[in-house]
């Protein structure tokens, strides 16, 4: 009775130009030479006809899923094309150039999957052995003979799909059922058994570094610090991005270990996978960051200044250091891929580093020499009645230390209070589906009602994004702005220049480490340091969200560029040196 149901259909199979044809369980008819489904359905009118006749059908494996759990078949790379597409969508959003993710972020994208032969390449045949040895099953699937043979790739697309190798999606495929249940994705296994520096292996932290790659290409106003701090914030997709998924994508088993993150982006890593990212992909010189661009160490240095309430006449000294040891040449600043020879400069930390200096120059940050200059500039402020106030240390410190205990104890709250489960509870199943969104629902109902009992304050909306983490405005009356405030109190004027009344400066270490085999130019301990220094270090730590070893580091190598000449005949200047 099979063969009077096809009898009717003479075409020749696409696939292997047979005629001999079944009916699949949807009424589709398959070749049974080569399991190719077309997508041609017999008509059937008569509902006895259907109840009489046997008609032969095959097992659909991954197709199967796909009509019982509602899924479809996806991959890794699909999944990270996803996540990509709905971060550049976030940067937008927040006033990115809109050209970055489909043609800047696009391309990167494109040329790692050429470069890690994920696609656009000849699938390599250990691939393909490697899919088929992990189970040996008899497993059809639906093949699409014109399939072209590279990846048509968009991030502008809908769902961020990817067609992908014949060959490669063809082996894939026959995997059983059995790798299907231990991840939702088809190459969800196999992925994790590759080894992690193969071809540099995409992780959630490296969606960050395609990110800031595509950001300094651009010569974006944001920073990897202020790109990482909106992240933690929520305006850019990352922690539980998977929940963005659409619902025939289903995420289970290994798929969570791949996608899911329990964990703060940290700042090294972001940056050191975006240098590996940018010489992985053979990318030539990125465009040159010159003294108009904000990622150049005068413009920063000036944000950082505001931010931090410091005197704006500081800007001036800033700069002249800058200047001084020239690293505001764009053959310095300019990121090269590949290049060992020149040190990859870190925008934000440099130009804090850059601001402690300046502040080490002028005020020493001894906890003793400061403190003489605060109570001098005080007692010519109650004398100065013409002019801006003259800056003191000591109120400044005040001020900024009471606004960062606030900010960081906030901080710290926020952290310890984060839910690490996404709102949107992951299921596998239909059978399920109802019970997990039951018992979410139960859990969600419990703790506001707890929350009424224990008074608690529900979390307020989430505040806009923000270059600015602490703000002074000039307006205010009770003196805690100190922008406009003068440094008059503190210098002394020197063959036509102003320069610093301290003659002295003592530098953080005199040698430097050697970075590879210690892993930091220099090392930092509290105890080592006066509290002066290590308050500034923790204030930019804060804005700019790493630890105050780095920028301490960076300080160091500031100045060794900027007493070379000291350091070369040190023993004639021991006494003004400390280690």
């Amino acid at each position: 009775m099979g063969e009077e149901a096809t009898r009717d259909f003479n075409e020749r199979c696409a696939q292997c130009s047979e005629v001999n044809w079944g009916l699949t369980d949807g009424g589709r008819f398959y070749c049974r030479s080569c399991h190719n489904v077309t997508e041609r359905t017999r008509e059937v009118v008569s509902a006895d006809f259907i109840s009489n006749t046997r008609i032969q059908t095959i097992s659909k494996g991954l197709r199967k899923q796909e009509k019982t759990d509602g899924g479809c078949e996806w991959y890794v790379c699909e999944g990270f094309q996803l996540v990509l597409k709905k971060q550049a969508e976030a940067l937008e959003a927040l006033g990115v150039c809109p050209q970055m993710k489909d043609e800047i972020l696009c391309n990167f994208w494109r040329r790692y999957l050429q470069k890690s032969k994920q696609a656009y390449c000849n699938r390599p045949a250990g691939e393909t052995v490697k899919a088929l040895s992990v189970c040996d099953s008899s497993t059809d699937v639906d093949s699409e003979p014109e399939r072209p043979s590279l990846l048509h790739l968009s991030l502008s697309e809908s769902e961020g799909d990817l067609q992908t190798d014949c060959s490669f999606a063809s082996s894939t495929s026959r995997v059983s059922e059995s790798t299907s249940v231990c991840s939702g994705s088809v190459d969800g296994s196999l992925y994790l058994m590759k080894n992690q520096r193969e071809k540099l292996r995409m992780t959630m932290p490296m969606t960050l570094s395609f990110c800031y790659m595509a950001l300094l290409w651009l010569r974006e106003p944001m920073t990897l610090s202020d790109l990482l701090r909106f992240v933690v914030e929520g305006h850019i997709p990352y922690l539980n991005v998977f929940q963005h998924f659409p619902e025939k994508m289903k995420l289970c088993g290994l798929d969570l270990k791949i996608f899911c993150v329990e964990s703060w982006p940290v700042y090294e890593e972001v940056y050191s996978k975006m240098l590996e990212l940018a010489a992985f992909l053979d990318l030539p010189r990125f465009p040159d960051i010159t003294d108009s661009c904000f990622l150049h160490p005068d413009m920063l240095c000036m944000k950082y200044l505001m931010e931090a309430n410091l005197p704006d006449e500081l800007h001036n000294w800033t700069c002249r250091v800058v200047k001084k040891i020239c690293i505001g040449e764009a053959d310095f600043l300019t990121l090269v891929p590949g290049n060992k020879s020149t040190r990859n400069v870190k925008y934000d930390v440099l130009a804090a580093a850059v601001i402690v200096v300046v502040l080490k120059l002028l005020f020493l940050l001894d906890d003793h020499y400061e403190w003489l200059l605060s109570d001098f500039a005080e007692e010519s402020n109650k004398n100065n009645k013409e002019g801006g106030p003259y800056f003191e240390f000591k109120k400044w410190y005040k001020v900024i230390k009471c606004s960062l205990d606030v900010e960081q104890k906030k901080l710290d709250e926020e952290r310890a209070k984060y839910l690490w489960r996404c709102e949107k509870p992951l299921f596998y199943s239909a059978k399920k589906k109802s019970k997990v969104l039951k018992r979410r629902q139960m859990v969600v109902n419990l703790q506001n009602q707890f929350g009424k009992l224990s008074g608690s304050v529900q979390p307020a909306e989430k505040p806009k994004p923000s270059s600015f983490q602490l703000s002074w405005s000039e307006e205010n009356t009770d003196g805690s702005c100190f922008h406009g405030h003068s440094l008059k109190g503190i210098l002394q004027e020197k063959c036509g220049l102003l320069t610093a009344m301290n003659p002295a400066y003592w530098l953080c270490t005199v040698k430097l480490c050697t970075e590879k085999l210690c892993g930091h130019l220099a090392h930092y301990r509290e105890v080592d340091f006066p509290q002066s220094y290590h308050f500034v270090l923790r204030l930019f730590s804060f804005l700019l969200r790493i630890q105050p070893s780095y920028i301490h580091d960076e300080v160091c190598v500031i100045e060794h560029k900027l007493f070379n000449k000291k350091l070369c005949k040190k023993s004639k200047y021991n006494t003004g040196l400390r280690k």
